[in-house]
């Protein structure tokens, strides 16, 4: 979309203010509002000032002004907003005009263009399968004294006996037992089928939406995929629609990988695929999971880069409260067709050669989209570049249940790491099929860590309640 158009789509539905968006280094929509008289064509010329030092992890006061600059193909007409507002995606720009390093989405783009110089394809995929949670109510608090929280839902396996409901009316949704069941157990459909319909009135393309397995109202919505900057920008637009459609119902939804213990967390399944032009680079007809050599290679990438690319796509303490053996938690290093039990999964189901694709099932919804996605190619694109071999390197094939294993079979799988700090000590260790490319610069990683490892700390230096339960009468 011209600039022009963006000017005329003001005037023609009455708009009346512009939404300047950007995000920052965990993926946190923030944004700055402007009269839509404000706007004209020299605002996509200079952009729209703001204070970056006011940003974890950005920039220090010394060094503060930071420019939004508007991308007018990331345009949307907010549903939210009693007045009509236009809201635009921006990348981050220095006070000169040099794309800022430390901005996700200008990494995402970059990882795009490098694709582009490797002569492998043109065009890179991405459909993430982002999980969520919609709950009645959540209490949270972390003090010197005092750390606990509480979520409920009406549909939630423990209310069988609640009273407060005046007359419980029963069916329930059983502790992983909520995988597609029809109403009265499903309590979400109205919900969700709302979720969809301002989705689609903002341009996504929705295929289809469910309950997930786990009990108090665990959901999914699939969107359909697109090239990577644009499916992030995408996701940053399902999770705004998520969130803010569940509040509009009295209600609160959350991406947080694991937030009851006991159940299936939700995690964020990433597809994708390499296309040059039309021309689907990763099947081949007859070969295991119909994949060609470049597609087997950059599996190869994603499963030996794993444990780095886990502490981007997976940047949370929480995030490995989920990946844990036992709840359908993808912590076995290894491909297979069909297989859940694989962070690998090849689809098997109604594909064609242009749906033919690959499924990396360890991420979750705590990633930054753009960073997260970036990573995944340029992994892969390394396996590409290497022909690593993910038969060769024992990543597979397991074609059988991993979790119903003998344990001397489990003990040669690799698996992912168990904490964020040891995520984080794999990217340090392995951070050059990043860097080499250029779009992640090393100076980007040391911070990224650092920000990480002050959260990692944050968490382990406070006091768990269940230590009480443990060690109080010691």
């Amino acid at each position: 979309m011209s600039v022009q158009k963006v000017l005329d789509n003001i005037k023609e539905n009455s708009i009346q203010f512009v939404d300047f968006r950007f995000v920052d280094l965990a993926g946190r929509a923030h944004h700055i509002t402007l009269p839509s008289t404000e706007v004209d064509a020299d605002t996509f010329v200079n952009g729209v000032a703001f204070d970056g030092s006011s940003i974890p992890g950005f920039r220090g006061i010394e060094e503060s002004d930071m420019v939004m600059m508007p991308d007018t193909e990331a345009v949307f007409v907010d549903p939210f907003t009693d007045h009509p507002t236009l809201n635009i995606m921006c990348n981050i720009h220095t006070p000169d005009g040099e794309r800022y390093e430390r901005d996700p989405r200008s990494i995402a783009q970059k990882a795009e263009e490098y694709l582009q110089t490797t002569g492998i394809g043109t065009t890179a995929f991405f459909a993430p399968e982002s999980e969520f949670f919609i709950f009645d109510e959540v209490r949270y608090e972390s003090t010197m004294n005092s750390s606990s929280f509480y979520v409920d839902s009406e549909e939630a396996g423990w209310n069988t006996n609640r009273k407060e409901e005046g007359g419980n009316l029963g069916f329930k949704v059983p502790v992983k037992g909520g995988y597609v069941p029809v109403a009265p157990v499903d309590q979400q459909q109205d919900i969700r089928s709302e979720m969809v319909r301002l989705m689609q009135e903002v341009g996504l393309r929705v295929e289809r939406h469910h309950h997930e397995v786990a009990t108090a109202g665990q959901a999914e919505i699939n969107f359909r995929f697109d090239t990577l900057t644009k499916t992030a920008d995408n996701l940053m637009l399902y999770k705004y629609i998520v969130h803010n459609t569940a509040r509009q119902y009295g209600k609160v939804a959350t991406f947080m990988p694991k937030p009851l213990f006991g159940d299936n967390g939700s995690g964020m399944h990433v597809h994708m695929s390499i296309f040059d032009g039309d021309a689907p680079m990763f099947f081949e007809k007859g070969a295991y999971g119909n994949l060609s050599p470049l597609a087997m290679n950059y599996i190869g990438g994603v499963l030996y880069h794993a444990p780095a690319l886990i502490a981007l796509t997976n940047p949370s303490t929480n995030s490995f409260k989920r990946l844990v053996p036992g709840y359908e938690a993808p912590v076995n290093l290894v491909f297979s067709k069909g297989n859940r039990s694989a962070a690998v999964r090849i689809p098997i189901a109604s594909v064609t050669p242009k749906g033919c694709r690959i499924e990396f099932r360890t991420p979750d919804s705590t990633a930054n989209p753009y960073l997260c996605f970036a990573a995944m190619l340029l992994a892969g694109l390394d396996g590409i570049k290497r022909k690593l071999d993910p038969v060769a390197l024992g990543y597979g094939p397991f074609d059988k249940n991993i979790y119903e294993l003998p344990e001397e079979e489990k003990k040669e799988i690799r698996s992912v790491p168990g904490t964020l700090d040891e995520a984080l000590d794999a990217l340090e260790a392995d951070s050059e099929f990043l860097t080499e490319t250029g779009v992640f610069t090393e100076e980007f990683i040391a911070n990224y860590v650092a920000v990480k490892r002050n959260e990692a700390k944050a968490v382990a230096i406070r006091i768990h309640p269940h230590e009480y339960s443990l060690y109080f009468g010691c």
